[in-house]
């Protein structure tokens, strides 16, 4: 069996960032998926599930409302080693393309001081498991340790 590509890259080298992780054709449509990588793999601690939860209910209403980008999106969620988010775009696109979305984005979270949308027993399958705090604390250090000082490394995994 075939590694998946996102199994080759080198996790001890990989920083915090936003990485095209793959671009599929789909019937002549090109979509993108990106590796928003919050925590540096295997050497600070991850996420928790509660802000995970939170981000994720805020950064998808962020994209999904988006004057420019809603119609774009396609899935923005949690990966399962909870050191970030993968976002699917339509297009084409570079990493590049989305560090400013991105920027809008965490700085809506790191301020959002509301009820979580889409966090109620009738909208959410475990809605109690939530962490408005610590999603802004976190949206708030990505914003600092990367996004504003976004590089090349932060941009293209390591080879």
């Amino acid at each position: 069996m075939d590694r998946i590509a996102s199994f080759q890259i080198d996790h001890q080298k990989l920083k915090r960032g936003i990485y095209v992780s793959r671009i599929d054709d789909v019937n002549g449509n090109y979509i993108t998926t990106f590796d928003i990588r919050m925590k540096l793999p295997n050497r600070e601690p991850v996420l928790n599930i509660a802000e995970m939860h939170t981000i994720e209910h805020l950064g998808a209403t962020f994209l999904r409302n988006h004057k420019i980008w809603k119609n774009e999106i396609i899935y923005f969620g949690p990966m399962g080693c909870r050191t970030g988010f993968y976002l699917i775009l339509k297009g084409k696109l570079e990493s590049k393309n989305i560090v400013e979305l991105l920027k809008e984005m965490f700085e809506f979270i790191s301020k959002f001081d509301d009820k979580i949308p889409g966090a109620t027993e009738i909208e959410c399958g475990n809605y109690l498991d939530q962490n408005l705090p610590m999603a802004r604390y976190e949206a708030i250090n990505f914003i600092d340790k990367t996004l504003n000082n976004i590089e090349k490394e932060n941009l293209v995994y390591p080879e």
